[in-house]
């Protein structure tokens, strides 16, 4: 499956919720229009199980299901790819154990250097962030409106933004050229996910990114 250029990037919110709510919430997520969703899950009871079913749920809607940092629950659950963090020779590695068609994303912070390098060593996707204070990553460095400028000019991979994205801040992000945004909270802690995800997919298809920041702005999170 392909990895989509632009959109709303799904990563579920696992804490103190059951499987069933995870699934009924990433259903509702792509309802709302995510294109792509991450199993991200600090503490599992079961990721097999729950990955697996997750794989089920998005390719039921053509939607890739990626999983974080774990290569072989991926392929055990034949998810799409995986989104790994800066490990040296990580992406080379997964490369490897996935296949050239698998999706892989690899997280990039604030460094365009590492984008660069993750791109040249084979990664489908970037991403930058964290941009704003977010709970599911509260001591991440923050991320700069300036890195994503830069990183527009020379990457030619999709550029995912996240940390603390929510759809009145997300403008900016997308002005300076992030193609996808990344939400956990401002998804899954809400009352009506699918109505959640309706709000994110409105910035896409309704708003011109070159109306939403002057050329030259410069915001810091």
């Amino acid at each position: 499956m392909k990895f989509p250029t632009k959109g709303l990037y799904a990563i579920t919110q696992t804490d103190n919720k059951s499987p069933d709510i995870i699934i009924k919430e990433v259903q509702a997520a792509i309802q709302g229009g995510a294109v792509v969703v991450q199993y991200r899950d600090k503490n599992p009871l079961d990721a097999v199980a729950l990955a697996t079913e997750l794989v089920r749920v998005c390719h039921h809607y053509n939607v890739p299901l990626l999983i974080n940092d774990d290569v072989e629950l991926a392929i055990k659950v034949g998810a799409d790819g995986v989104h790994i963090g800066k490990e040296d020779g990580a992406i080379a590695h997964a490369r490897t154990r996935l296949g050239a068609e698998a999706i892989i994303g690899a997280s990039c912070y604030n460094s365009v250097e590492q984008a660069l390098e993750a791109q040249a060593q084979g990664a489908t996707y970037v991403a930058f962030g964290r941009f704003f204070p977010s709970n599911s990553k509260p001591l991440a460095a923050p991320a700069e409106l300036s890195t994503l400028q830069a990183a527009k000019l020379k990457v030619s991979v999709p550029m995912v933004a996240i940390g603390g994205i929510l759809p009145e801040n997300a403008g900016p992000l997308l002005a300076a050229g992030a193609d996808l945004l990344a939400v956990i909270g401002g998804l899954f802690d809400t009352v009506d996910v699918e109505e959640s995800a309706r709000e994110y997919h409105r910035l896409f298809v309704c708003v011109q990114p070159s109306h939403l920041v002057k050329p030259g702005q410069n915001h810091h999170a």
